[in-house]
């Protein structure tokens, strides 16, 4: 039977999912990228280079992020943050951010590993998603 998730159970699903899909808009359609973040409070905090979906979202903040726990066709949860993309740009809160990303999600991304072996370094942003609404299902 499908039942909505309490408030608590969707945050407990969003701090606990290691990939997240991030939704936005590139020229005027949906576009969706997996991302990792993590959830404090009320933001959603993730890291990217430079592209397209940074691009989208500095055109147009509105955003959501999906996360999803599958442990069978018949039982399974799944929730959705919608909110605003905001860039952070102070340096210190820029690297605690990343350092707790580096710790929750240890493995580079195949562009980051490569960024860190030629040495070169192109600008990382750090940016959250300040949730406005959250909402979640669950079967089983």
């Amino acid at each position: 039977m499908i039942r909505m998730l309490s408030n608590e159970e969707a945050r407990r699903l969003l701090r606990t999912a290691r990939v997240a899909r991030l939704g936005c808009i590139v020229n005027g359609e949906p576009y969706v990228v997996p991302i990792n973040c993590d959830l404090e409070d009320d933001y959603l905090y993730s890291h990217s280079l430079a592209g397209l979906k940074i691009a989208a979202l500095r055109e147009n903040p509105h955003a959501c992020v999906q996360v999803d726990e599958i442990e069978s066709d018949l039982r399974w949860r799944s929730a959705i943050a919608f909110g605003k993309y905001e860039e952070i740009t102070r340096p210190s809160q820029r690297a605690d951010i990343l350092n707790t990303l580096l710790r929750r999600f240890p493995l580079l991304t195949p562009v980051e590993s490569a960024i860190a072996v030629d040495g070169s370094a192109p600008e990382v942003i750090v940016f959250r998603i300040k949730i406005e609404r959250l909402t979640g299902v669950s079967e089983g």
